[in-house]
């Protein structure tokens, strides 16, 4: 059972206790004003069409081709939006300029806006990722760097006492292998190597003792935390993270520590021994930082006016895709004549609107220059008419209230009317107190007086009751509520 309804003013008085009469009626449409017909009989919204083709799958259908292209527009207009929630940038509701879009025309702007927006996604993301490796490998360079220095001057400290001593008397404290002769057997040294990154703070330790486990001790680590939360060049998330230091000797120590630094995400990047190469690499990547900061900030510009242009005409380009899409899904439904120059169409529409649907296809074929009009023509049948209550601004709202729990049969009693009176009382005497009741009342002021400005807004669900309708239910509803709470 299907429902339909159209507000008040150019129609005849409603009967609001009975569904309106209903007709089945037949277009025979030529195929060059096909869209035209459908497009103002669904701005009229007075017919209801049949799906003629019930057997036939979406692909097998006529304007299978079309719809897929209406669907591929709409995906890009999605990209849109979301691009632009990320963005902040909200779409005008009402653009300034209404103009004439062409359909072919938009659907080459739109791909072209998808793919200097992609491009635009790409360049941002690989400048990103470089701009927060760079953050990375300076935090390892200044960590690392003061591991080296504090290093370095305790072995200063270490030689110079080893220099005093030697310089001294000898004693019985004195070892019989001096260490300067130890210090001799170069031969005997082992050069010790190195492996600098960042990890996760809250994996430091696993780390840690993964590595001392797989090497059997024989590795030497130092950690130092990162004071704020850097942001990772893979995921893009703020984390907290260690930089460390890992001394090793032996090429199967390397190739293990490798190992467990993959398996732990750790980002790992070079480092020198050489206090002046320190020095420049950190000068280096700081001049680099600055660089690339600025190339961001560039980009990002030229991507937020991007998106501010295409939201001041996306409410526009949607509506049109949603209409052109609405168009051709129910052209889908027509039956194709076998000379293949017309559309049959069938459908229900309600008595009043006969002369107003003939009025629209008259102006259709005029619109798309056809030399033959549609074919209109009443059906006879035994079918079950589908219920059509006309409503206006005031009784919608009540219509709403008894259509969430089902819609009345044709020609059935509209209990609709009966709920003008009875669902205000009852609201009333579930709150039945002055102050809720004056708060209310104040409240349906409020709304009333800012009901076109509110009525223009998407609230979703809400929309399909309208603004008017619910706000004079509330201020009926209060006024009880203040006569039962007086009672």
């Amino acid at each position: 059972m299907a429902e339909a309804r159209a507000g008040g003013g150019c129609c005849p008085p409603m009967d609001l206790f009975r569904s309106e009469a209903m007709q089945l009626v037949q277009l025979i449409i030529p195929i060059e004003s096909a869209h035209h017909t459908v497009s103002y009989l669904g701005d009229l919204g007075l017919l209801q069409f049949k799906d003629l083709n019930p057997d036939k799958s979406p692909f097998q259908r006529t304007y299978a081709a079309q719809i897929k292209k209406f669907g591929e527009m709409a995906r890009k207009l999605r990209f849109f939006k979301e691009q632009m929630v990320k963005a902040g940038i909200t779409p005008l509701t009402k653009p300034g300029a209404q103009t004439e879009i062409d359909v072919d025309d938009l659907e080459v702007k739109l791909g072209e806006l998808e793919a200097e927006l992609v491009e635009m996604n790409a360049n941002n993301e690989k400048l990103q990722r470089s701009y927060n490796e760079l953050v990375e490998y300076k935090l390892v360079l200044n960590k690392a760097g003061e591991f080296f220095s504090s290093a370095l001057r305790n072995a200063t400290a270490l030689q110079k006492e080893l220099e005093s001593q030697q310089t001294g008397e000898e004693s019985l404290d004195t070892p019989l292998l001096q260490d300067k002769e130890i210090l001799n057997e170069s031969s005997k040294q082992v050069k010790l190597g190195f492996i600098t990154g960042l990890v996760l703070k809250e994996k430091s330790m696993p780390f840690e003792r993964i590595i001392f486990r797989a090497t059997r001790g024989n590795v030497y680590i130092r950690q130092a935390a990162v004071e704020e939360p850097v942001v990772d060049p893979v995921s893009g998330e703020k984390v907290e993270k260690n930089v460390f230091v890992v001394f090793y000797s032996g090429e199967k120590a390397k190739t293990k520590i490798l190992k467990i630094c993959e398996a732990f995400g750790a980002n790992r990047y070079p480092f020198t021994e050489d206090f002046g190469k320190q020095i420049q690499m950190i000068s280096e990547v700081s001049g680099r930082i600055s660089e690339m900061k600025v190339a961001i900030d560039a980009g990002l510009f030229h991507r937020s006016h991007l998106l501010q242009t295409i939201g001041d005409q996306f409410v526009q380009w949607n509506t049109l895709v949603r209409k052109e899409k609405s168009i051709y899904h129910t052209l889908n439904m027509l039956s194709l004549d076998v000379t293949k120059k017309c559309l049959v169409a069938e459908g229900w529409s309600p008595v009043f609107g006969t002369k107003q649907i003939q009025d629209a296809l008259q102006r259709a074929a005029f619109d798309s220059n056809s030399q033959v009009g549609t074919i209109f023509q009443i059906l006879h049948t035994t079918e079950l008419p589908p219920t059509y209550f006309r409503t206006n601004k005031f009784t919608s709202a009540f219509q709403d209230i008894v259509d969430a729990y089902g819609v009345a049969k044709y020609q059935e009693a509209n209990p609709g009317v009966y709920t003008i009176v009875t669902f205000p009382f009852l609201f009333a005497v579930m709150f039945g107190d002055w102050g809720h009741g004056i708060c209310m009342l104040l409240a349906a002021f409020v709304f009333i007086i800012r009901e076109k400005k509110l009525s223009s807004q998407k609230l979703g669900d809400i929309t399909e009751m309208t603004f008017g309708g619910r706000y004079v239910i509330l201020m009926m509803a209060t006024l009880l509520d203040l006569h039962w709470s007086y009672l």
